[in-house]
């Protein structure tokens, strides 16, 4: 047994946390989001993508590319204003609600599966680059970011909206962890919504970031219709309800219960929920 003198001798590399295995937490992650319907949850948050695209400024005729798009929120806020735009995500099935969402609004717009950690776009291809609760998911998040810098042309424009950590959807995910925790060593998503990691990430290539608190508001029928929608169709809720026994999921559906009861701002039954998030538009140099 080692004596308190040898057991305070451990040197760092043998106390660091361990890397976490990017490759297979992608995989997870894929197969989260390819699960359930996230275009039900996506199309409720077209309002962020609107706002972003009037915080960027978009001019009419920008190259614009939409990374981690989802079902296409922001990509057709930007096509709405008559941008050149290119929607991108690594699940088909969401490009696909994208597409059917632009050809009911006559919108003409380019889709592309991709993996936001490895753009298949030349260098300085792009005026804009979005993101809209998409890319801060990535596992990988410094190469993610790297290749939001890559594509963006030379004075371009990087317009991104991240849940914050403190946020609601923030909690959820705190919550989520309490019951499955996370890989050791995986970064929060949640960082994307913070000042600090955004320094981090971009300030090397940055002409200036730029990054406001936000609100968006849940809106939903109550506490348990929001439950009942997310653990349908948002695939990490989803995922996290499959992987506990029935009595772990009780706990997890109370906790997160009255994490919206503390939350909501409605006093007739109904769930308003604000959900703070960061609007980030960096220049690139």
């Amino acid at each position: 047994m080692a004596t308190p003198a040898t057991a305070t001798a451990a040197t760092p590399a043998q106390t660091m946390m361990p890397a976490p295995d990017l490759a297979a937490l992608k995989t997870r992650q894929q197969a989260a989001w390819s699960s359930g319907n996230y275009a039900i949850v996506g199309s409720t948050l077209q309002i962020v993508g609107e706002q972003l695209c009037e915080a960027l400024d978009l001019k009419a005729g920008s190259k614009v590319l939409d990374v981690a798009a989802g079902n296409g929120m922001a990509s057709l806020a930007a096509a709405r204003r008559w941008c050149e735009v290119t929607s991108t995500d690594y699940v088909p099935a969401l490009l696909e609600r994208g597409r059917a969402r632009a050809n009911a609004e006559g919108m003409t717009m380019e889709f592309r599966e991709a993996d936001a950690e490895n753009l298949p776009f030349d260098n300085n291809s792009f005026e804009v680059v979005l993101s809209t609760f998409g890319v801060m998911f990535t596992p990988n998040q410094d190469k993610a970011a790297s290749e939001l810098l890559r594509v963006c042309k030379p004075k371009g424009q990087i317009g991104l909206a991240n849940w914050t950590p403190d946020g609601f959807i923030g909690q959820v995910f705190k919550t989520l962890g309490k019951h499955l925790p996370p890989p050791a060593g995986a970064k929060s998503p949640a960082m994307w919504g913070t000042r600090t990691r955004l320094t981090e990430m971009f300030d090397a290539d940055a002409a200036s970031i730029k990054a406001e608190s936000r609100l968006f508001n849940f809106r939903y029928r109550s506490a348990e219709h929001f439950l009942d929608v997310f653990k349908t169709f948002y695939g990490p809720v989803l995922k996290a309800f499959a992987a506990l026994e029935p009595a772990k999921q009780e706990e997890l559906h109370n906790d997160l219960h009255a994490l919206i009861v503390r939350m909501n701002r409605a006093s007739n039954g109904t769930m308003v929920v604000p959900s703070e998030y960061l609007e980030v538009v960096i220049t690139k140099r």
